[in-house]
């Protein structure tokens, strides 16, 4: 029988939640890594049982996690004597994968200098890894979203990671500035049908697609507005918070922005707002229903100064017609008092018929809909505060 694997990454630890295909009753196993920011867990596509986990101290730095068991064993890649990995910019570091960055002057790759809200220039810093993103066809193949703003990628497993540096080098790098989470490269899109077209976005840049597997790249915010920045319409400097596709449909792109929810029918050349009849248009993830690919998900909060829904009513909203109309889903939800945020990668859905839909809250609970969104529950309460939430259906 087929089942659901949900990851969830907090603020102190990781938790595995389990299921069977009926999606009623869960186990929870954790927390994983206790006392440790989880900033993210992915399974790969290609290997059901290979997960990959960030695992952040702002004492220790970073450590890439890796699992072959579903979960049940994690090793750090490379921590056999002999073979020590290397940091992000090749440089090794004896038995361990933990990431490494030098702030020391010169010390900084010279391929973007980025700038302080004052104008004045700093060196690039290595600070932690937002998200994972296996390959679809090799489950040693991983690419990493990092703070700040780069990317890159290893091809044995996580023991050693280089740097894709178009993404970093381009030209636009001196205009990027951070968010207010950090001059983050948090999503990271693979075109199924294309395999050398990848879709990133980073807060506070835009979005970005590569052509040719990485080696160049260039903004794709044509539509885009954001007040508060010097030029509106500028072609870099936008703050989006997520971008989602359908599999099917790797030309379509949906967008959850600081302010406004935005939809690409051309592979981001453009884009058009689809805000629509939401109570507000303001929030962090957004997804798409795994059997429906015009059926959209948001969890819109008040404004960008109070990170809590609207009315303090928990409310995910659905699309079933690519935006524009927009549906409240609050059976099994609170609906008085609840001031918890939902971050960027804190929603996922499952492959099942109907799809389930979950997400995790600030406030630590993470709710699962086994009908596409029309009920929900509580799978469990009271962790600390979800930074992302990942699904795996097992067949």
């Amino acid at each position: 029988m087929s089942g659901v694997r949900v990851l969830v990454g907090t603020r102190k630890g990781a938790f595995i939640l389990t299921t069977d295909g009926k999606r009623q009753q869960w186990e929870v196993n954790g927390p994983l890594f206790g006392g440790w920011q989880m900033y993210h867990l992915k399974g790969s596509p290609a290997d059901p049982n290979r997960l990959y986990a960030s695992q952040t101290s702002d004492w220790f730095g970073q450590i890439i996690q890796r699992s072959s068991d579903g979960g049940k064993t994690w090793e750090q890649p490379g921590t056999k004597p002999g073979e020590p990995t290397t940091t992000p910019d090749g440089m090794p570091i004896g038995e361990s994968n933990k990431f490494a960055y030098d702030t020391s002057p010169g010390s900084a790759a010279p391929l973007g200098t980025h700038l302080f809200y004052d104008g004045t220039p700093r060196p690039w810093e290595f600070k932690r890894v937002w998200h994972l993103e296996p390959s679809l066809t090799d489950p040693d193949t991983v690419y990493a979203g990092v703070e700040d703003a780069a990317l890159f990628r290893t091809t044995d497993g996580g023991r050693s990671w280089q740097e894709l540096p178009g993404m970093r080098g381009h030209e636009s790098g001196s205009n990027w500035a951070p968010g207010a989470g950090g001059l983050c490269l948090h999503t990271i899109l693979l075109d199924p049908s294309d395999a050398n077209r990848m879709f990133i976005a980073i807060s506070a840049a835009g979005v970005f697609r590569t052509d040719d597997a990485g080696k160049t790249w260039r903004p794709i915010n044509h539509g885009l507005k954001s007040e508060g920045i010097p030029d509106p319409n500028a072609e870099v400097g936008h703050c989006v918070h997520r971008i989602a596709m359908h599999p099917s449909r790797p030309n379509v792109l949906f967008m959850q922005k600081h302010w406004d929810v935005m939809r690409s029918d051309d592979a981001g050349e453009s884009w058009h707002e689809v805000s629509g009849n939401l109570p507000t248009d303001f929030g962090f993830p957004i997804d798409v229903h795994a059997n429906e690919p015009d059926t959209i998900y948001v969890v819109p909060i008040k404004s960008d100064s109070e990170h809590y829904p609207p009315d303090g009513k928990l409310r995910v909203y659905r699309s079933r017609t690519g935006g524009n109309e927009w549906e409240a889903l609050t059976k099994g939800l609170p609906q008085r008092d609840c001031y918890v945020n939902v971050l960027r990668d804190a929603m996922a859905v499952d492959a099942l018929d109907p799809c389930g839909v979950y997400f995790g809250t600030s406030g630590g609970q993470v709710y699962a809909s086994a009908d596409a969104g029309d009920g929900w529950a509580p799978i469990v309460r009271d962790l600390p505060a979800v930074v992302s939430v990942e699904v795996q259906t097992l067949q």
